[in-house]
């Protein structure tokens, strides 16, 4: 018997019915899905950290939330895992016409255009044959944006370069600062999420992952943070002991210490 036969048989065994585990037959999709996310997660954080020893580990675990629903699915008479490893298969093979295809196609190799006309297709064979389709809304909204402003692109719905981009910027503040003089909260909540996706797409023309760009700013600010804390404690005092203006002074000698 396969490992992975053996992973299903144990997930067979916690959902049946009469001798199962009671916490996981009571479990569905929509109970389940907080977990599937945060194991995606924890994937990402081991892959931060170096961590390949916790990645095995957290892969592991993103594998039985997999088959998690696999076997509700099956239960369900919906599918069942092999429909699920067969159904990546063959997309897979599909959209890599350069590694899988005839010589012809191996010869053209892949090409970004190629890429996203293989997926329009596929598209079209759904009933929803929006180019915004497929685009889940559980996703982290920098990441949603991004592949937004991308399908978008796709269509010609996009500006010729970054500097179109930058304009756009530019008028978004400018038009939450007018929602800010209003003090519409309203308003200012909608204009700022318009100044996040602006922004969003000038990552997409700079070819950079917002998520990651902004992951990295926030271990940046963090680590430099705490060593200001560390300095001013060394002092024998705390934070709320120094005012605004020392704190910028405490901050960039932070900032020097550390890199800027």
């Amino acid at each position: 018997m396969t490992e992975i036969n053996k992973l299903l048989e144990v997930m067979a065994n916690l959902r049946d019915p009469a001798d199962g585990c009671p916490w996981d037959v009571q479990q569905d999709f929509a109970s389940i899905a907080p977990y599937t996310v945060e194991e995606a997660y924890e994937v990402a954080d081991a892959i931060a950290r170096d961590d390949y020893t916790d990645l095995k580990k957290e892969l592991g675990d993103l594998l039985f939330q997999v088959v998690f629903h696999a076997r509700m699915a099956e239960e369900a008479g919906l599918f069942d895992f092999d429909d699920v490893a067969a159904g990546i298969t063959d997309k897979m093979i599909r959209r890599h016409p350069h590694v899988f295809g005839g010589p012809e196609q191996r010869a053209a190799g892949q090409t970004d255009a190629s890429w996203e006309r293989i997926k329009a297709d596929e598209r079209a064979q759904e009933s929803d044959r929006s180019a915004m389709a497929g685009v889940a809304m559980a996703l982290p909204a920098l990441k949603r944006a991004q592949k937004l402003g991308k399908r978008a692109s796709t269509v010609g719905f996009d500006w010729p370069d970054r500097h179109g981009v930058r304009e756009k910027i530019v008028e978004e503040l400018s038009e939450l600062e007018a929602a800010v003089g209003t003090r519409d909260v309203a308003a200012i909540n909608e204009e700022f999420g318009d100044l996040l996706f602006a922004l969003v797409n000038m990552s997409r023309h700079l070819d950079i992952d917002p998520e990651q760009a902004l992951s990295a700013a926030n271990a940046k600010f963090e680590q430099r943070f705490r060593n200001m804390e560390k300095s001013i404690k060394e002092t024998g005092k705390s934070l709320t002991d120094l005012s605004l203006e020392s704190l910028d002074q405490q901050w960039r000698a932070a900032k020097k210490r550390i890199g800027s």
